[in-house]
């Protein structure tokens, strides 16, 4: 059996050596370095060769990948690398790796030619001052395949390790059960398309109703996916905590009906909670866990991968038992790991780790996207960018002198776009010239200072500067689907006029972004319970002609949920005083007629006091309790624990919040939920800029950018009360609007709305 390894990962795992080394420096772009290898290859000969592919095997592994220049007139093969500043700076620990890379391929070319020997030069070119400095060994054949075979060794064990791993854990989920016997309502409908989607190599939209099991649904059936060798492994991507949890306990379930199966899982949570010294920086110098962490990597690596269940608790057990970051211990085990449980970001954002292998590595991904309708608007995060005027007049008082041209010609092109505008909002056609120039200038001279003197920049200018980075990548790709806008603000720390203003590119549909994100996957399978209508996603996603939709009918019926529309109020936001009495007097009757738990779900905190605080007025035998702004995991978890522990009352949250999906309250923990708004986003500036944008690109605007989003949050806020088929309960949709068709028809049609 055949183990294909690519140059670039085998050469990290065997020649990556000493500290762990996270200190900024300024590193040419993806496109910067394309440009640079272009240059580079521009200043040879005629006969020079680019991008040459080579294969080469030793006993069971194979190697392959592609050299970046050979010239056969000199008999010299090129591993060309870009970088900034000053070449002596960069660790020794990097020269290693990037010799061992292109001894590889020495040794790949001089097989596949027949030579007896030749150059290998590492050529490294600063992007800055256009200089290349090339380092040059001649080697003969025999002593490139002698490195080659010591490479091939050192990986090998590890290699057929991985393969045996492989081919076990395939024989199992061949053999793997579902772990319930039956299926419920709906469950094998989704579970059947999700498969087809892996083998057939396209995406995959599911609606399905909230309660019949997705999660598994979707995990299982990628499984058996790998298991007929259409996948090589399976990143489950949540935007929440709770949506982590519950792929890690859905994975349980499997490993419980197969205690022998050989499945590796993995959860990747964010630096700031697996941070072990969130006082000291990422490398040697500073931090403990960083020092010589390639070092101990191997040990550390093999241990970890002995336990089938890596979440957080594990990972941290491991990296601590050998003294390595947890967080970094983590980010090595995904090359590993079956199954990656993680967050949207890690596939999806612009300089997404899992994107990135993918990609390097070449596997054939499965990708599955929980509760997806939540895409749209972590997108957008994603992939916008804010420049505030006052951060930047802090950059300029603590920066070093050398920057202080290139910041004042920032401030003066902002101040001139300022003092030129005169309503508090205003949108651009595009992001102006002289600006983004200025930018790009501060960006070149910030990356030339730190490659020359990496610690002259305090912790508050490199802020700024990071924001102005990705600023500026943005402004580079700014099209229709993005807007510019620069809105007004007061300060008074401010000079003269004492206004500050904010520039943001601002993306408003992520879908060219996201569309090579789906490229790059064997399948991508979007799921959520909310997904109506396809259009709407579709749309704004990116996701390509043949995505194939899947609308599950789900178990529940309608005598289970009775929804009831209070049509006589208006939470409009000139209404909202007048609605206060009805919304409570309509509350307290329903918990006087049926006490049990209930969710209160109102637009916004403000909103929300006002009705708690009328209610204990009124009625101070309701128990009730509210969610708060930025509550952390542990109060969130205590907000829960009232459903569980108390058989009354009523819990108060926001609309779109952290209550709003994702939780699980089955039987008596709820019986009902009061929903007092259409969850339309507020109509703004922005708002209303970001309609415009959807009219002109999907003729439908104000669907797109009102409601749409807004009954997608209802709809979730709803599915919180019926999880089982054994559930009873209620729903009040409170405002006047549900009564209007085309709200209706975005309700789901199992309910029957009274």
């Amino acid at each position: 059996m055949t183990y294909v390894v690519a140059v670039r990962a085998l050469c990290e795992f065997t020649a990556r050596r000493g500290d762990l080394d996270l200190r900024f420096t300024p590193a040419p772009t993806s496109l910067e370095g394309m440009a640079g290898h272009v240059t580079v290859a521009g200043r040879r000969g005629s006969g020079y060769e680019t991008e040459i592919t080579l294969t080469g095997a030793h006993r069971s592994l194979t190697v392959r990948g592609r050299a970046d220049g050979y010239d056969p007139a000199a008999n010299r093969l090129e591993e060309v690398k870009t970088h900034r500043g000053a070449l002596e700076r960069m660790p020794a620990n990097h020269r290693t790796l990037h010799w061992a890379q292109a001894l590889v391929y020495g040794h790949l070319l001089c097989r596949a030619r027949g030579l007896t020997g030749l150059d290998v030069a590492l050529v490294y070119f600063d992007i800055g001052s256009q200089k290349e400095t090339a380092l040059t060994h001649t080697h003969t054949a025999r002593e490139l395949e002698i490195f080659f075979v010591e490479q091939c060794e050192r990986f090998l064990d590890w290699a057929v390790q991985e393969e045996a791993h492989r081919a076990a854990r395939n024989a199992a989920l061949g053999a793997l059960q579902f772990p319930h016997g039956a299926f419920r309502s709906g469950q094998r409908e989704l579970a059947v398309s999700v498969y087809r989607a892996a083998r057939d190599g396209i995406p995959l939209m599911a609606q399905a109703p909230t309660g019949i099991g997705k999660t598994l649904a979707t995990i299982f059936p990628m499984l058996k996916a790998c298991a007929s060798d259409q996948i090589d492994r399976v990143f489950f991507l949540t935007a929440k905590t709770p949506g982590r949890a519950l792929a890690l306990e859905a994975i349980d379930s499997l490993q419980r009906s197969a205690p022998d199966l050989p499945l590796r899982t993995l959860e990747l949570v964010a630096r700031d909670k697996a941070c072990e010294h969130p006082d000291k920086a990422c490398n040697g110098e500073s931090c403990p866990l960083a020092r010589g962490f390639y070092d101990r990597l191997d040990k550390a690596r093999s241990n970890a991968l002995a336990t089938s269940r890596l979440d957080r608790a594990a990972v941290r057990t491991a990296a601590l038992a050998h003294d390595l970051c947890p967080y970094y211990l983590a980010q090595e085990l995904t090359r590993w790991a079956d199954v990656v449980v993680g967050d949207y970001n890690y596939y999806f954002d612009s300089s997404a780790m899992l994107h990135a292998l993918t990609q390097i590595n070449q596997w054939r991904v499965g990708v599955l996207v929980d509760e997806a309708h939540n895409l749209l608007e972590r997108a957008r995060r994603m992939y916008s960018a804010t420049l505030d005027q006052a951060a930047l007049r802090i950059a300029r008082k603590t920066a070093p002198a050398v920057l202080r041209k290139p910041l004042e010609r920032l401030q003066r092109e902002w101040n001139t776009l300022k003092r030129a505008q005169t309503d508090t909002y205003r949108v651009y056609a595009d992001v102006p010239g002289k600006l983004l120039s200025a930018a790009q200038n501060l960006i070149g001279a910030v990356t030339d200072q730190l490659a020359e003197a990496p610690l002259s920049i305090d912790e508050s200018a490199l802020r700024f500067f990071f924001d102005a980075m990705h600023f500026v990548a943005l402004a580079e790709q700014f099209g229709e689907h993005s807007i510019f806008d620069i809105t007004l603000t007061t300060d008074r720390h401010a000079p003269r006029d004492k206004s500050s203003c904010t520039l943001c590119v601002r993306n408003v549909i992520p879908a060219p972004f996201l569309a090579p994100r789906y490229a790059a996957a064997r399948t991508t399978v979007m799921f959520s319970g909310t997904l109506n209508p396809q259009a709407f996603y579709r749309d704004t996603l990116g996701l390509p002609e043949q995505t194939q939709w899947l609308d599950v009918e789900g178990p529940f019926r309608a005598e289970q949920l009775q929804v009831r529309v209070a049509g006589r109020v208006s939470t409009r936001w000139r209404d909202r005083e007048r609605s206060l009495e009805p919304i409570v007097e309509l509350i307290a009757k329903q918990y006087t007629t049926l006490p049990g738990n209930y969710l209160g779900f109102l637009s916004s905190f403000d909103y929300l006091q006002q009705v708690v605080a009328l209610l204990r007025e009124r009625y101070p035998a309701i128990p009730v309790w509210t969610q708060s702004p930025g509550m952390d995991e542990a109060a969130r978890d205590g907000f829960l624990a009232r459903f569980r522990s108390m058989d009354s009352g009523v819990g108060f949250a926001v609309l779109g919040g952290a209550f709003s999906e994702g939780v699980d309250l089955v039987g008596k923990q709820l019986i009902g939920a009061f929903i007092a708004t259409l969850g339309l986003p507020q109509m703004n500036d922005v708002n209303e800029q970001m309609r415009r944008t959807m009219e002109t690109r999907f003729g439908n605007g104000y669907d797109y950018t009102y409601l749409y989003p807004g009954l997608q949050k209802v709809v979730q806020a709803a599915g919180r009360v019926i999880r089982t088929e054994q559930d009873r309960g209620v729903v009040y949709l409170i405002d006047d609007r549900y009564r209007r068709p085309e709200v209706r028809k975005l309700l789901p049609g199992w309910w029957a709305v009274e």
